[in-house]
C-alpha cells in the first residue's frame, strides 16, 4: 500500500462529511466510482454529497441503474469550502468544470484518477495510469479503509469496471483487472440487469440517429482516421440527450480502413466534444493534449471551439505530425 494510499484511507475512515465530484460529462466510470465511495462512507457512518458540473443538471438516463443517485446534488448547492473533497476520474482541474473553484477551497482535497495525463493533483493524489478503471482504484482504497464493501457499491464499481475496460477488451485488463472483477461478482447485485441497461436499453429515436451518423462517416486516408459527427440540430429532431450517444464511437471505430476513430459532437455552446479511439497504432492522448484534452493512449478526448469543418481540418494535421494551432 502506498504512503498516499494509506493516508487518504486514515482521512476518510475518520470522516463525518465528505463531498465527491467526479468530471464533466460523466461516463460509467465516473459516476460509478463516485457513487460507490459515497455509499461506502454513509455505511459508515459518512454524510455525502456527490456532483458533476453539467448545466443543466442533467443525470444521464442510464444512470438509474447505478444506486446511490440520491446522493447527487447540482453545482450550485455543492460546498463551496469543502473540508473534505475527493475526486473521481478527472484528469484536470478543467474536467470538474465549475467544481474545480470548489476543490480549490478544499482542507483536504482527494484525487483519485487513472488518466495518464494528470499530474498529481489534490493534497492526497490517488494517480495509477496501469489502472484499468478509476473503480479498480475506489475498490483498492476501499481495501485500504478495511470493512465490508456494500452490495450497492460493490454493483457501482463493477459497472464502471466493465465499461471502462470496453467489457475486458482493452489493453488496460490485467488478470488482477478479472480478479477483481471476480470478487465484485461475489456480492448480490443483478449483472444481466446492469449489463442491459448500460449495453441494450436504446430508444428506436437514437437507433435512428445512429443511422444517421453512420451515414456521415468519412475517411481521411492520410491521416489514418474515420470520422463523423452529430449537431445540436440532429439530437434536438430526435429527442435524444447527447450521454445516449457515447457508444457511438465505439461502432464507428470497428472500421477496418483506419486506426483512429472519432466522433464530433456538438455541445449547448456551440462547440464540438471530439472523442477519439485508436487501434493501437496512434497514441491518441498525444493527439487530445494539442487541444487541451487528455485521457488514455487508445481512448481520449477534448472540445474544440473551431466548428466542424476548423475541428476536422485541425484534427487530420495533428494525426499526420504536422504543426497545428490549437
Amino acid at each position: 500500500m502506498s504512503d498516499q494510499m494509506a493516508r487518504a484511507a486514515q482521512i476518510l475512515s475518520g470522516a463525518k462529511e465528505v463531498a465527491l465530484a467526479c468530471h464533466v460529462n460523466p461516463d460509467t466510470d465516473a459516476l460509478g466510482s463516485m457513487l460507490g465511495l459515497s455509499i461506502v462512507l454513509r455505511s459508515r457512518g459518512a454524510q455525502t454529497v456527490c456532483s458533476f458540473a453539467n448545466e443543466p443538471f442533467d443525470v444521464p438516463r442510464w444512470a438509474a441503474v447505478l444506486p446511490g443517485t440520491d446522493a447527487l446534488v447540482p453545482p450550485s448547492t455543492f460546498p463551496k469550502e469543502p473540508e473534505i473533497m475527493v475526486t473521481c476520474d478527472a484528469a484536470s482541474l478543467d474536467r470538474l468544470g465549475a467544481l474545480g473553484a470548489n476543490a480549490g477551497r478544499a482542507r483536504e482535497l482527494i484525487w483519485i484518477d487513472h488518466h495518464v495525463s494528470n499530474e498529481g493533483l489534490g493534497t492526497t493524489p490517488l494517480i495509477d495510469p496501469s489502472a484499468s478503471s478509476t473503480c479498480e482504484m475506489v475498490f483498492r482504497l476501499v481495501r485500504a479503509m478495511g470493512g465490508d464493501l456494500p452490495d450497492d457499491a460493490a454493483l457501482c464499481l463493477y459497472a464502471g469496471l466493465v465499461t471502462d475496460t470496453g467489457r475486458f477488451q482493452y489493453a488496460s485488463v490485467r488478470p488482477e483487472t478479472l480478479r477483481l472483477a471476480a470478487e465484485l461478482r461475489e456480492h448480490r447485485f443483478d449483472h444481466t440487469h446492469v449489463a442491459q441497461a448500460l449495453y441494450e436499453d436504446n430508444a428506436t429515436t437514437y437507433l435512428k440517429l445512429l443511422g444517421v451518423a453512420l451515414h456521415r462517416i468519412t475517411l481521411a486516408e492520410g491521416a489514418d482516421l474515420a470520422w463523423t459527427y452529430l449537431t445540436q440540430a440532429d439530437l434536438a429532431g430526435a429527442g435524444v440527450h447527447p450521454t445516449e450517444t457515447d457508444d457511438l464511437i465505439d461502432v464507428v471505430r470497428t472500421a477496418r480502413e483506419t486506426d483512429v476513430a472519432a466522433v464530433m459532437k456538438q455541445q449547448r455552446d456551440g462547440r464540438f466534444r471530439v472523442s477519439l479511439r485508436s487501434r493501437g497504432g496512434h497514441d491518441v492522448s498525444k493527439v487530445a493534449s494539442i487541444f487541451g484534452g487528455g485521457g488514455h493512449r487508445l481512448a481520449s478526448g477534448y472540445t474544440s471551439k473551431h466548428g466542424l469543418a476548423g475541428t476536422v481540418e485541425r484534427l487530420e494535421a495533428a494525426l499526420r505530425g504536422e504543426p497545428v494551432e490549437p
